[in-house]
């Protein structure tokens, strides 16, 4: 099993930034597939972004391609999202997640974060 701990959320602007961490520790953390997830309140859940373990393959969901850029340190277990050009709209609970696969199905993600509020005013 491996355990996730996001952080790096908070308040900010519209058009602004954040860059998001999730530490993982427990099972191999480099072989993994590692996900970003979020949810806004009253909503689903939904993709954000995925990477493998070289970094040579990433998906974005088409909300964020463009603004958010994924990426990871195998050496630190950490795993980033750095947020540019931050909307409103991405005011939600941001989760990290580990796979096997890069894909944006949700269910094939086994392990979950505890999550950390992103929220942006307009």
């Amino acid at each position: 099993q491996v355990q996730l701990v996001e952080s790096g959320g908070g308040l900010v602007q519209a058009g602004g930034s954040l860059r998001l961490s999730c530490a993982a520790s427990g099972r191999t953390y480099s072989r993994l597939v590692m996900g970003w997830f979020r949810q806004a309140p009253g909503k689903e859940r939904e993709f954000v972004a995925a990477i493998n373990w070289s970094g040579g393959r990433i998906l974005y969901a088409d909300s964020v391609k463009g603004r958010f850029t994924i990426s990871r340190d195998n050496a630190k277990n950490t795993l980033y999202l750095q947020m540019n050009s931050l909307k409103p709209e991405d005011t939600a609970i941001y989760y990290c997640a580990a796979g096997g696969a890069v894909v944006a199905t949700g269910a094939l993600y086994d392990c979950w974060g505890q999550g950390t509020q992103v929220t942006v005013s307009a």
